[in-house]
């Protein structure tokens, strides 16, 4: 497990320790999976699918601290944990 410190914004702002790809994966090298863009029936560009790699767990996660949602005008916030 190779852990870092991520700030995330939904489903609310936090502070997160979370896991990365392996940066040596032969499979990925170390982007945590393979985008794959496809196309409609004309052949258009029709959007990107994100196959993830075995070496990465991206729903390994454990929040740290929550954050505020948005520092109100007077520059200070009530809202736990400050």
């Amino acid at each position: 497990m190779r852990l870092r410190i991520w700030r995330t914004t939904w489903p609310r702002p936090a502070l997160v320790l979370t896991d990365t790809p392996r940066p040596r994966c032969p499979d990925c090298q170390g982007k945590g999976g393979h985008a794959v863009d496809y196309g409609d029936h004309n052949g258009e560009y029709a959007g990107t699918d994100w196959w993830p790699c075995p070496c990465w767990d991206n729903t390994r996660r454990w929040t740290l601290l929550p954050l505020p949602r948005r520092t109100p005008p007077g520059g200070y916030s009530n809202e736990p944990p400050f």
